[in-house]
């Protein structure tokens, strides 16, 4: 079985074939050539436990997760775990895998996919509400999709901006990187916007002008009481983009706007359905677009594949002998 650490998936993959792979995910779910079980969401204290299985052909794996949202004061990262990698023919484990950050780059990814696809070819401008790590890989993979100039980051703590922004110059250092005075101020100098916060109210304004022509990325809602974009988003868009049909029964940003009649089920799209028919988004790229991700377990057994395969030939990782 082959350990592969943060520093070894890093190595291993670029975002651009990590992207390449969400939508193969996106495009195999959509045709029904992925066996999901469903996901198990247990809550326990103040923490949460997932585990999400999948199946393919060629392999089959595991992603055990917890999301601890009290950790950013205790010094430790909100969401931790690990992903098992098994062969379909044996069921002999493959690889162990770091989740966390496998977890960020793949969901980077998925918000990269919806950027390619739904944002404007002229986007200069970038937003991100929440600079941690699912914020960073966030914002690497839409500023690898879009020629963008200038970052907006906005956070409640101090320090997260800071490593935040000194980590997004090394990576990208002619992209100018500004720390925002408030969501709103975020909100009106972006053209792509992304969120990706605990919270469990709205953290953009609602003002409907605000939202006109650009495209958003809702990353941090997966709880049905949890709401990340206000009234204003939906009152915007003619059509909201989806990973996964279980986002209809997990996230507060799509389970209250259809309870409240800001949107209905004929609006919302699946971005598998999407890519699978080919749909030119030429118009859609004028417009407001949402895209909201809860992720699913192809994204991880995909990207994982992606991972081990890529780490083998670049001799990345430990074995370890069973």
């Amino acid at each position: 079985m082959l350990c592969l650490s943060q520093h070894d998936i890093l190595e291993a993959v670029s975002l651009n074939e990590v992207m390449d792979v969400i939508e193969t995910a996106l495009k195999l779910d959509q045709t029904g050539q992925i066996f999901m079980p469903p996901r198990s969401h247990i809550e326990h204290g103040n923490g949460t436990l997932l585990l999400m299985p999948c199946f393919t052909k060629q392999s089959f794996g595991t992603k055990l997760v917890t999301v601890f949202p009290e950790n950013a004061s205790k010094n430790a990262p909100a969401v931790t775990g690990v992903v098992v990698l098994n062969d379909a023919e044996t069921g002999v484990p493959t690889a162990l895998i770091d989740g966390r950050i496998l977890t960020a780059i793949r969901t980077g990814a998925v918000g990269g996919v919806s950027v390619r696809h739904l944002a404007s070819n002229t986007a200069k401008t970038l937003g991100v509400v929440g600079a941690g790590l699912q914020g960073y890989y966030q914002a690497l993979c839409a500023m690898t999709a879009r020629n963008i100039k200038d970052l907006y980051i906005y956070d409640l703590f101090e320090k997260n901006l800071t490593v935040f922004s000194e980590k997004v110059a090394e990576e990208f250092p002619e992209v100018k990187v500004h720390k925002a005075a408030s969501s709103e101020a975020l909100l009106e100098a972006s053209d792509i916007v992304i969120t990706t916060t605990t919270a469990k109210k709205p953290v953009l304004p609602n003002n409907k002008d605000l939202f006109a022509g650009k495209h958003f990325v809702g990353v941090g809602s997966f709880q049905p009481h949890v709401q990340e974009y206000p009234k204003a988003v939906f009152d915007a868009c003619e059509q909201v983009f989806i990973d996964t049909e279980h986002a209809l029964e997990e996230t507060g940003d799509l389970i209250i706007p259809l309870k409240e009649g800001w949107l209905s089920r004929d609006q919302i799209v699946t971005m598998g359905s999407l890519l699978e028919n080919g749909v030119d988004t030429t118009e859609l790229k004028k417009k407001t677009t949402f895209f909201k991700s809860v992720g699913m377990a192809a994204f991880d057994l995909l990207a994982s594949q992606l991972v081990y395969e890529k780490a083998k030939e670049k001799g990345l990782g430990y074995e370890f002998k069973m």
